[in-house]
């Protein structure tokens, strides 16, 4: 006889065998040993989830001649016919390839007649959602007020798209996502019978790296002893066959993102691809040691939360030390994008060495997370001794500077570095264009349009603009309430704020930095004997 794949041979056959869907194995045994068995059910939930396997678990018990406290006994006729795919009450349609108006019909026709083998005619309908409209219009009335001897079972992995008529008519259960425990234990239970030598460690990261599914969890498994057959899997092995990577060396390429490494994080990329690891699989499980050290930054205890060895603990406890969460933000935000672009991509390389570069250079980008991880940088080189601290420069100073002094310039003008920003002010930075977008007054809106933010000494918010009637009518009673109410939905609080008309040359903006545009200045900082430029 030909190999059976794992996850046929092993699948269920009894509801006790289902794992992870102990909300819905619990209902449907309960009406079944209750006798209220409704005639419609909509499974839903992601691939490899149990959808079909409940299915058919119930279409057993439902027709079994001696169910056993909601079960089927697996040794009646009935129960042997539905597993052999012989019965004749029991139809399983993939509604992918079957999915017009015809098809339904030939249901339709089909349902009249009583089941002449068992107690039920159960239809099972895979992928639902592929159903045309017109297949869907056709099932509608026969799916209401069907006979009460048949049972329809729908199953899909993209519920929104069908339709609502089709929804009302439906007992709905929701399929949750298997959790990496209850995998990594039914596959150790499943090794142990089939008497394959695997680590612990091993079966814990096919566990992780299926998703929630325990379909693709037992393939992976299959496809793990099949590349090392005859010998103990371990954890090394399972990372070469599904072309991983170990999370050392995540580890190693955080520190050295942080450091600005770049040279060093391109070797750390050689290295994984020269073992043939996969890229897409790389970035995604790279996003994933990201999102581990935000969650330590922001949880007072996060052990409770993450799946982390404890060998790993200490290291990832140090990298959430050395970065701020804003960083760590722009981090994962850049290799989400790259997440998305990589999948049919032929330069895979070349795209995770560019993105790999942003994440070290971030006066490639403009927004304010790159600021503050500039700042960051500048902070750790001035802490470090490699910029020397000075004393800072106000009023005329800032434009005839020499000796220790610092001096901001933006193009050719000079500008003060403003101090860090409130959060509320911060708030209105960030949502600045979209704050503009959303304001229901098309007056305000029209002369925000011509204006940008700026601070003054004492932190209040300060709105720049170069025309004299948007000033006049953003100054009036009207104005200032419909721009209070619009910054209050982006700050949370009302704002205090300053409305201030600059001349149209320019000439007043020293005093009114663009806090927009400061965040692409460059900070020249000079010393008695040493020049040297940076970037923030």
């Amino acid at each position: 006889m030909s190999y059976v794949a794992l996850y046929r041979k092993f699948r269920p056959d009894s509801f006790a065998d289902v794992k992870g869907q102990d909300h819905i194995v619990t209902t449907l045994k309960n009406q079944i040993v209750s006798g209220r068995v409704g005639h419609a059910y909509l499974f839903c939930g992601t691939r490899g989830t149990g959808k079909t396997t409940v299915a058919k678990l119930m279409a057993k018990s439902v027709n079994c001649e001696n169910p056993k406290d909601g079960d089927p006994c697996g040794e009646c006729p009935s129960c042997k016919a539905i597993a052999a795919g012989a019965s004749m009450s029991v139809v399983e349609i993939d509604a992918a390839s079957n999915n017009g108006v015809d098809n339904v019909r030939e249901i339709i026709d089909e349902v009249a007649f009583p089941p002449a083998d068992a107690k039920y005619r159960v239809y099972i309908i895979d992928e639902v959602h592929m159903l045309s409209i017109g297949a869907f219009n056709a099932l509608l009335k026969t799916l209401e007020e069907p006979p009460g001897y048949v049972i329809f079972i729908l199953a899909t992995t993209d519920p929104q798209k069908i339709p609502i008529t089709i929804l009302s008519r439906c007992q709905r259960y929701d399929f949750k996502r298997i959790t990496t425990d209850t995998i990594a234990d039914r596959l150790e239970e499943l090794t142990a019978i089939e008497n394959i030598d695997v680590e612990p460690r091993a079966l814990r990261y096919i566990a992780k790296v299926a998703d929630g599914s325990m379909r693709d969890a037992l393939s992976l498994l299959d496809q793990c002893v099949a590349f090392h057959y005859g010998e103990t899997l371990k954890y090394d092995m399972v990372l070469d066959v599904l072309g991983a990577v170990d999370t050392e060396v995540f580890g190693r390429l955080y520190r050295s993102v942080v450091r600005q490494d770049v040279i060093s994080c391109i070797g750390i990329l050689d290295e994984a691809v020269s073992q043939g690891r996969e890229l897409t699989q790389f970035v995604n499980d790279f996003i994933g040691y990201l999102r581990n050290i935000l969650i330590i930054m922001s949880s007072d205890d996060p052990w409770g939360i993450l799946d982390v060895s404890d060998e790993n603990r200490a290291g990832m406890e140090e990298e959430a030390g050395m970065c701020d969460l804003q960083t760590i933000i722009r981090y994962i935000r850049v290799f989400s994008g790259l997440a998305n672009d990589i999948r049919y991509s032929p330069s895979k390389r070349i795209l995770t060495e560019t993105a790999i570069i942003k994440l070290c250079k971030p006066e490639m980008e403009t927004d304010l997370s790159s600021l503050l991880d500039r700042v960051r940088v500048l902070e750790d080189k001035i802490s470090k001794g490699l910029i020397p601290m000075v004393a800072p420069v106000t009023g005329s100073d800032m434009l005839n500077v020499s000796g220790n002094s610092p001096v901001v310039t933006s193009g050719s003008e000079s500008v003060p570095l403003p101090q860090a920003l409130p959060e509320d002010i911060q708030a209105i930075v960030n949502n600045w264009t979209k704050m503009i977008s959303s304001a229901p007054d098309a007056a305000v809106k029209s002369m925000l349009k011509n204006t940008y933010p700026s601070i003054t000494s004492d932190n209040v918010l300060k709105i720049i603009t170069r025309d004299s009637i948007s000033e006049q009518r953003l100054k009036s009673e009207a104005g200032r309430e419909a721009l209070k109410a619009v910054l209050r939905q982006y700050s949370g609080k009302d704002m205090d704020f300053v409305i201030e008309k600059i001349s149209a040359d320019g000439s007043e903006d020293t005093k009114n930095p663009n806090i927009l545009a400061l965040k692409n200045i460059n900070i020249e900082i000079t010393t008695e004997n040493t020049e040297e430029t940076d970037y923030v």
